[in-house]
């Protein structure tokens, strides 16, 4: 529901960063030749598509040939990750997860413009009715990281990017070795996020399976435990910092982002 260079959020960080590190440069991704393609696309366009297209943005900017810093926010969070996985080339450096949720989410929809407006409205209903059907996959992107605990075997099957980019459905020994590359990942959690269901998520944390009242940590999932992503590999090397901020879903202060975020930019 966001675009790249809107002043009250993209853009805003984008300045915010330029004014504190100067000479930096700085892309924000747009995905669509406008800002209203952008805002949409973040809605209905397949985000293996969306992350495709990205990669071709990074491998054709020159100032960037020699690596990167990535910062994604909310489900740029997860999307970014899979760019570091996908698309080694130029080399992300250090990846900047600001309420990622990469674990997926359930339950709910993180809130769009105009809360009442009737395309939320219409997403919540269709992602309730078959989240995990064909048609509802490929074109509703929060389908895309929708996660039941309630059925782990349809997501495991029918998940199109998350369960694909978690190795759910066996190991893509690149995705590991281009994810360990990272030199930290960085994961932000809001402690009052009301958004993301749960909000463990957003540090790879999830419901235990089956049920939808108790949450494991990273360290207790499979994922970790059988080392799918090297995630249990980068934790014991330091590359992995998790962040907790007080505040709702994408609420920080300016001199909480100074402070926290901008030295792993420096």
């Amino acid at each position: 529901g966001d675009s790249c260079c809107n002043p009250l959020s993209m853009g805003y960080v984008q300045k915010l960063v330029e004014k504190k590190i100067p000479g930096i440069y700085v892309l924000s991704l747009k995905i669509g030749s406008n800002l209203i393609q952008d805002m949409e696309n973040s809605f209905f366009m397949n985000v293996n598509d969306q992350v495709r297209e990205v990669c071709s943005q990074l491998a054709a900017d020159p100032r960037l040939k020699g690596g990167y810093n990535a910062m994604g926010f909310s489900q740029g969070g997860q999307f970014l990750r899979a760019v570091a996985q996908r698309c080694p080339s130029p080399p992300m450096l250090n990846l900047i997860s600001v309420g990622g949720q990469h674990q997926g989410s359930v339950y709910g929809f993180p809130r769009c413009p105009g809360e009442s407006s009737h395309v939320c409205d219409w997403i919540r209903k269709t992602l309730d009715l078959g989240a995990y059907t064909k048609a509802v996959q490929e074109h509703l992107v929060q389908a895309e990281y929708w996660h039941d605990p309630l059925k782990e075997e349809d997501y495991r099957k029918n998940s199109i990017f998350l369960a694909d980019i978690n190795q759910e459905r066996g190991i893509n020994e690149t995705y590991k070795k281009n994810l360990m590359a990272l030199k930290k990942f960085v994961m932000v959690k809001f402690l009052n996020d009301t958004m993301v269901d749960p909000p463990v998520s957003e540090w790879f944390g999830f419901y235990k399976s089956g049920q939808a009242k108790e949450t494991v940590p990273l360290q207790e999932t499979s994922l970790y435990k059988e080392d799918r992503l090297g995630l249990q590999e980068m934790d014991k090397a330091g590359k992995l910092v998790f962040l907790g901020v007080k505040g709702d879903h994408l609420h920080f202060s300016e001199e909480w982002f100074d402070t926290t975020i901008l030295p792993f930019l420096q």
